[in-house]
């Protein structure tokens, strides 16, 4: 069977009232499918990416050799099986991979929002999803399955759509983001906004892409840390010096260094850096029990079966904070969740690199 990957665009004419009390509108959403829909709508599984993911989460296009992002986990036979489920992916409002967002043309003015772009919550971009799929006749799903701030993603349905979606699983994430990683997204943050070339805000997007952005490259260096863990860069790297480098030169690297030079700078000619600050700070506010009195009312909510994972070695969403909503979920006597420690070192990003550790669990809920 083939995976059926097809791309599409929504165009949404009615405003989207946001939680910070602004309208966006109008917008668009663009998002990618996998599989076929059957006739009664009952196979649909929707996969929330996280920071700088986007709706191509598997297959190929037909001039690139990347794969989506989760490619290992969706397709013919694999744990998210597309000859049995048809699969939805969108890009959130405020990314730059088509969804509209900073750097989106105003209307009815022709130039960006910039700065003029509301600031969009977690909450706020799957209240869009759930508009996009009523649009699409789609008014309850099989699953819903994210990690980190996809993961996110997948709790603000339970709670907040509550009938939408039969099994919920998240991954590698949080009830509410912690200072730990408010303050890796602050390094990033500020080494763009004090980049020269940043503009302030007002830079030319294709200059960008073609010379990459500095400051944007060192903030993402710091991410990139918080991504892996010490067992994980040791395993990697060790103490590896690349073998062109003299060790007594200044600016000779280590392999590590090597690696996070490669990949901040490469990063910011992809990824838009005022989306980078809008959706950080989407990720920084973010908390399931805003509007609650607490942790547990919040959760109450829920009538999902919610499957959580954390994975031991990850340093940005610690374990802990996903077992914190495992124990208030058994304290509130919700018998429909359960909570797995992934054995890992590999750090937060396990969840898109260590597929094999988890993808049995995945199979065995979606199988019931």
């Amino acid at each position: 069977m083939s995976l059926n990957l097809k791309t599409y665009t929504e165009h949404f004419t009615n405003p989207l009232y946001l939680e910070s009390g602004r309208i966006l509108e109008p917008y668009d959403i663009v998002y990618e499918t996998y599989g076929t829909l059957n006739k009664d709508k009952s196979n649909v599984i929707v996969i929330c990416h996280a920071l700088t993911g986007s709706h191509h989460c598997a297959g190929t296009y037909e001039k690139d050799t990347k794969a989506g992002w989760w490619d290992g986990l969706i397709g013919s036979k694999k744990a998210i099986d597309t000859d049995k489920y048809f699969v939805i992916c969108t890009n959130v409002i405020g990314s730059c991979f088509g969804s509209t967002g900073a750097m989106s043309p105003r209307p009815p003015y022709e130039q960006p929002y910039r700065y003029k772009f509301p600031v969009v919550t977690i909450k706020d971009m799957v209240k869009a999803q759930r508009i996009l799929f009523d649009k699409l006749d789609i008014h309850r799903v099989e699953a819903i399955i994210g990690g980190s701030m996809g993961g996110m993603q997948a709790l603000q349905f339970a709670i907040h759509y509550p009938n939408f979606a039969k099994k919920i699983i998240a991954m590698a994430t949080t009830h509410a983001t912690q200072p730990w990683a408010i303050a890796f997204n602050k390094v990033a943050q500020e080494a763009i906004l004090k980049d020269p070339d940043f503009k302030q805000g007002y830079y030319d997007p294709d200059v960008i892409k073609e010379q990459g952005l500095s400051g944007m490259a060192v903030g993402r260096m710091a991410g990139h840390i918080s991504f892996l863990s010490q067992d994980s860069m040791k395993e990697k790297f060790g103490r590896e010096y690349k073998r062109t480098d003299g060790l007594y030169e200044l600016f000779g690297k280590f392999q590590v260094e090597s690696y996070l030079e490669y990949n901040g700078y490469n990063f910011t000619k992809w990824f838009d850096p005022l989306t980078y600050l809008y959706i950080t700070k989407a990720i920084n506010i973010y908390d399931i029990s805003r509007g609650f009195d607490s942790l547990q009312e919040a959760m109450k909510k829920i009538t999902a079966q919610l499957m959580l994972i954390s994975f031991k070695g990850d340093m940005l969403f610690k374990n802990f904070e996903m077992k914190e909503m495992a124990d208030v979920l058994k304290n509130i006597g919700n018998k429909n969740h359960t909570y797995i420690d992934i054995n890992s070192n590999y750090g937060h990003d396990a969840f898109l690199v260590e597929l094999d550790k988890f993808e049995h669990h995945i199979k065995d809920m979606l199988n019931g």
